[in-house]
């Protein structure tokens, strides 16, 4: 679907987030043009806030910071969903935890 825009390695894209993308055309175009892993990124410092406050201004600031030409989300150590390869933990992909599921 052409006007679809894509998620994360991990993670999908919310809702409230994909509104605010869809009505800043700088943010958008910035958002198809980050790498999954980047996407990701974002996604998940919006989702890791605990309260609505704070995701909503942290989609605000997602916005502002992709039209300022910032491909990752600033000051924020990474997503902890994801094993540093850039695939999800084993226990997420299916496996046990510690072992890959065969490809």
């Amino acid at each position: 679907m052409p006007g679809a825009l894509p998620g994360g390695v991990v993670h999908r894209l919310p809702a409230d987030l994909g509104l605010a993308l869809a009505t800043h055309p700088a943010a958008r175009a910035a958002w198809r043009d980050i790498t999954p892993l980047a996407r990701n990124e974002f996604i998940c410092w919006v989702e890791e806030a605990k309260q609505a406050s704070t995701r909503e201004r942290r989609i605000r600031r997602t916005t502002e910071e992709l039209e300022e030409g910032k491909r990752r989300p600033c000051c924020w150590p990474g997503c902890a969903h994801r094993e540093r390869t850039g695939r999800p933990p084993p226990t997420e992909r299916g496996g046990a935890a510690g072992t890959a599921r065969p490809r």
